[in-house]
């Protein structure tokens, strides 16, 4: 057995594809540096992440990948699932040594697997699109806060970027303790000295931290969002499929 460890980063993942074909060895297991070895193994390498060997890897997957196809194999790394980067590793190795290669060959486990969980990456995405509820600040900073299962953030900026261009806003991932600020014109990443602070785990802000007449605007949300339900067509079930309950504590119409 053959078992590489890298830095966990995406940039590492497509370096130990490019050191794997330099060696012409191909690692049967890939562990983050750090993490315990098996009891039983040939030989272990220790990958150094290079950007312009990544570079060159990405360089060849989008010849031989649509943007839909790059776009699948982008979002399984957002997964974070243990089993993504030695998935998205022999994926790889088919898109370069195929030679009829296809992204909708379902046939294949692999191919199978990396679009099924690219859809669940991709649904997650819609959620936060769907759910994501702000609450205006005294400083005049519309803060919006979730805790999605994959690390989807990344992938709704440009959505809200284009949406509030006249606003200041920030994203923030409770599970993963950062987020997005935009300031009217550029969109950085940021973090907090103190990611355990209660608004930032709940998304509830106190008092006085919101504007003036947020309270009353939240009261209105709500008894509008009263106002247009029908009674008579109220259906838990499919409300609860259609909204899973992991969003309500998010939304101010159910608080």
């Amino acid at each position: 057995m053959t078992i590489f460890l890298y830095d966990h980063t995406f940039e590492g993942l497509l370096t130990a594809l490019f050191d794997a074909y330099f060696r012409k060895r191909f690692p049967d297991m890939l562990l983050t540096d750090g993490e315990p070895l098996p009891l039983f193994y040939d030989e272990s390498y220790t990958v150094t992440t290079d950007t312009e060997k990544a570079e060159r890897v990405w360089k060849g997957l989008q010849k031989k990948l649509s943007a839909g196809g790059l776009s699948c194999f982008s979002q399984c790394w957002l997964s974070e699932l243990p089993e993504a980067p030695m998935l998205m590793f022999r994926y790889m190795r088919k898109v370069f040594e195929s030679p009829g290669f296809s992204e909708t060959n379902f046939a294949d486990a692999d191919v199978l697997t990396l679009f099924q969980l690219s859809k669940k990456v991709s649904g997650e995405r819609y959620r936060v699109l769907q759910f994501m509820r702000f609450q205006k600040t005294a400083e005049g900073i519309y803060f919006g806060i979730m805790a999605p299962i994959y690390n989807v953030i990344p992938l709704t900026i440009e959505h809200f970027r284009d949406r509030f261009t006249d606003q200041r806003w920030l994203i923030y991932d409770s599970r993963r303790q950062y987020g997005y600020y935009y300031d009217g014109e550029m969109v950085n990443e940021i973090t907090f000295t103190e990611p355990r602070q209660a608004h930032l785990i709940t998304g509830i802000l106190d008092d006085d931290l919101l504007a003036q007449d947020e309270r009353l605007i939240q009261s209105m949300w709500k008894n509008y969002f009263k106002s247009i339900c029908i009674k008579e067509r109220i259906n838990p079930r499919k409300h609860k499929k259609d909204l899973p309950v992991r969003y309500w504590k998010y939304l101010t119409e159910k608080l």
